[in-house]
């Protein structure tokens, strides 16, 4: 089981026990399925008697959820109660969101904030054109950096070293159009910092355009705001909206940040 996570090695300084139960619940979250006993222990390696008492006290507090009947472990409740009280408290997301609404209706796109969090970006909050209602939400999710243009737009205010030591060493394709070559994505990420928005082509999606824009209110930057688009809507009039209206968006939101002191 792969696992997009890095956990890396303990932490100086760490307590065993609770580096062990976030690597287990990393485990959990990041897999596409719930997993057995055996493999959490092939996994994380942790003595298997200790690993059974881990998930059982993390069951009875609402952690993990395990199906009996089959013996799987997966992640439960709790962790979704704390994931909501992050969005619900961070200063980003409560003063992007009004924006991203605003946007939402002025261009009839779909609208995505997110962060960056090692080499990939994860999705806090989404609002969703009337053209199309997706099935599953992306809050939450996490999608290498170098394929998205909201990873592209945070990238792009960093330096070429800077890139380098946040991208793993071997860039993996989500498409066939997914920018891979290392010294192309700094020429693809230079472009975007003298014009100031990032852009992409079906690299991480078949069929979609996506533009984005780095909020920059603090340093390092983190975050970014994008619209996706269907490439059969992207003439060149509505590029030029998207790209006018997530500019406008982005200064927004750096203004009530700032006026709000993040």
């Amino acid at each position: 089981m792969a696992s997009p996570i890095d956990r890396g090695t303990a932490r100086p300084g760490a307590v065993k026990s609770a580096d062990r139960t976030v690597e287990l619940l990393e485990v959990l979250s990041a897999s596409d399925r719930r997993l057995t006993l055996t493999e959490l222990h092939r996994e994380l390696s942790y003595p298997k008697s200790s690993l059974y008492m881990l998930l059982q006290t993390l069951v009875a507090r609402g952690w993990v959820e395990v199906d009996s009947d089959r013996g799987t472990y997966g992640i439960g409740v709790r962790a979704l109660l704390v994931g909501t009280s992050y969005l619900d408290h961070d200063p980003v997301v409560r003063a992007a969101i009004r924006v991203m609404e605003q946007v939402r209706q002025d261009i009839n796109e779909t609208v995505h904030l997110a962060r960056l969090d090692g080499a990939d970006v994860v999705y806090l909050a989404s609002r969703e054109s009337e053209h199309h209602l997706r099935v599953v939400s992306r809050v939450g999710r996490r999608l290498p950096a170098h394929s998205t243009s909201l990873g592209k737009a945070v990238l792009s205010t960093r330096t070429p070293e800077e890139v380098d030591l946040i991208l793993p060493a071997e860039l993996s394709p989500l498409t066939p159009n997914t920018v891979t070559d290392r010294a192309a994505l700094h020429e693809q990420l230079a472009g975007f910092r003298n014009v100031g928005y990032a852009h992409e082509r079906e690299e991480n999606t078949p069929g979609l355009g996506c533009f984005a824009v780095a909020l920059p209110y603090r340093n390092p930057v983190l975050d970014a705001m994008s619209c996706s688009v269907p490439l059969g809507r992207l003439d060149p009039e509505h590029e030029r909206q998207v790209i006018a209206a997530l500019l406008d968006a982005a200064r927004q939101i750096t203004e009530l940040l700032r006026q709000f002191g993040r």
